[in-house]
C-alpha cells in the first residue's frame, strides 16, 4: 500500500519495494517502476499500484460427478503479476491521491477471474468420473488439470499473470455420502475388529485351557510324586522295621549268647567251686579218717565251741573221758618215745 503525504498544494508517494507503481501524467506513462518514491501534482496525475509478491486464493468448487454424486474440490492457486502495465490495461488498479487506497477492488476482480478459470478445468474432470474414482485419486487429478488449464489459458498470459502453483487439499463428496461411502470400510473394520475380538477371546479360552490342563498336569504329577513318595516312605519304614527286627534279634542273639556264656562260665566256676570243694571235703574227710579219736573229738569240740555264743555249764561222763584220756596218754607215750629216738639218732649223728 502507497503512502501519500500532502505539502501545501503538493504530493508525494512512497511504495513498498513489492509494489509496481505507474505515474501517469496527461494520459501519458511518466514513472514506472518497484518502491518509487516522488513527488506530484494531485490536479494533473493519475496513480497506478500493482502488487508484485505472491499471492495465494483458496477455492472450493462444487460439481457433480458421472454417477450423478455431488462432490467438492478444496484448494490454493498461487499467482503473481508478471508484467504489471499489461494488467494495468486490463484491469483498474488506480489507487485514490488522498489516502493511497485502490478506488476500486481489482484484487477482488483477479481472484474472481483466476477461480473461475480453475472452476471450469476441475468441473470437466469431476464430471466425467464416478464418485468413487474422484475420491481415490481425485486430487492429484484435479491439481493437474487446474495447473495444466491455467498455465495454458491465454487470456491469463495476456493479462501478463503467472501461475505458480496449484494444491488441492481434497475432493470429498457431502456428508450423507460419505457416511454410505464409510459405511463398507466401517462394517469392513467393525467386522475385523469383531474378529479380532473373537480371536482374542478364543486365544484366551485357548490359553485358559491350556493352564487348566498344566494344573489338572501338574496335579496328576503331584499326585504320581506323592504316591511315589508314600510308596518310599513304605519301604523305608518296612525296611527300617526289618533293620530294628534284625538290629533287635542280633542284640537278643548277643544277649542270649553272653547269658549263655555267662551261664556256662557261672556253671564252670561252680563246677571248679563244688569239685575243689568236694576235692576238699575229700581231702579234709581223709584227713579226719587218719585222725585219733581223741584229735576228732578235740576238733568237733572246738568247731561246736567256736559256733556257741556262751556255754553255762558242760557235763563230761566217764564214757565219754574215758577213751578220750587214753588215748592222751597214748599220744603222749608216743611222742616221748618220738622224742627219745631223734635224740638217739642226733647223738649218734654227733659222734
Amino acid at each position: 500500500m502507497a503512502t501519500i503525504s500532502c505539502f501545501f498544494g503538493l504530493r508525494h508517494l512512497r511504495s513498498d519495494p513489492s509494489h509496481h507503481v505507474l505515474h501517469y501524467r496527461r494520459g501519458r506513462c511518466v514513472r514506472s517502476g518497484r518502491g518509487l518514491a516522488f513527488w506530484f501534482l494531485p490536479l494533473s496525475a493519475s496513480l497506478v499500484e500493482i502488487p508484485l509478491d505472491d499471492r495465494d486464493e483458496s477455492f472450493l468448487f462444487h460439481a457433480r460427478s458421472r454417477d450423478y454424486q455431488d462432490v467438492t474440490a478444496q484448494g490454493v492457486i498461487t499467482y503473481r503479476v508478471a508484467d504489471p502495465e499489461r494488467l494495468a490495461r486490463r484491469i483498474d488498479f488506480t489507487i485514490d491521491l488522498h489516502r493511497g487506497l485502490h478506488r476500486h477492488e481489482p484484487l477482488e476482480q483477479l481472484s474472481a477471474l483466476l477461480v473461475q478459470a480453475a472452476q471450469q478445468h476441475a468441473w470437466r474432470y469431476l464430471a466425467g468420473g464416478d464418485v468413487r474414482e474422484l475420491l481415490a485419486d481425485g486430487v492429484d487429478h484435479v491439481r493437474d488439470r487446474i495447473a495444466a488449464g491455467l498455465e495454458a489459458d491465454d487470456n491469463l498470459a495476456a493479462m501478463g499473470l503467472e501461475i505458480v502453483a496449484v494444491r488441492v487439499a481434497a475432493v470429498a463428496p457431502t456428508a450423507d455420502l460419505e457416511k454410505a461411502l464409510q459405511a463398507p470400510a466401517h462394517e469392513a473394520i467393525q467386522q475385523e475388529a469383531d474378529e479380532a475380538i473373537f480371536q482374542r477371546r478364543a486365544l484366551a479360552v485357548e490359553k485358559e485351557r491350556a493352564i487348566q490342563e498344566n494344573e489338572l498336569q501338574n496335579q496328576i504329577e503331584l499326585s504320581r510324586r506323592e504316591e511315589q513318595l508314600i510308596t518310599q516312605r513304605g519301604q523305608n519304614d518296612r525296611q527300617r522295621s526289618q533293620e530294628e527286627a534284625a538290629a533287635a534279634r542280633i542284640g537278643a542273639e548277643a544277649k542270649a549268647e553272653r547269658r549263655r556264656l555267662a551261664s556256662e562260665a557261672d556253671a564252670l566256676a561252680i563246677r571248679l567251686v563244688e569239685e575243689a570243694r568236694v576235692q576238699a571235703e575229700g581231702e579234709r574227710v581223709a584227713i579226719y579218717r587218719d585222725l585219733p579219736r581223741h584229735v576228732l573229738v578235740g576238733l568237733a569240740a572246738a568247731e561246736f565251741a567256736g559256733k556257741l555264743e556262751h556255754i553255762d555249764h558242760i557235763s563230761v561222763g566217764s564214757d565219754m573221758l574215758a577213751p578220750v584220756l587214753t588215748d592222751l596218754v597214748r599220744a603222749g607215750t608216743e611222742r616221748i618215745e618220738h622224742a627219745n629216738g631223734e635224740a638217739k639218732r642226733r647223738g649218734r649223728g654227733g659222734k
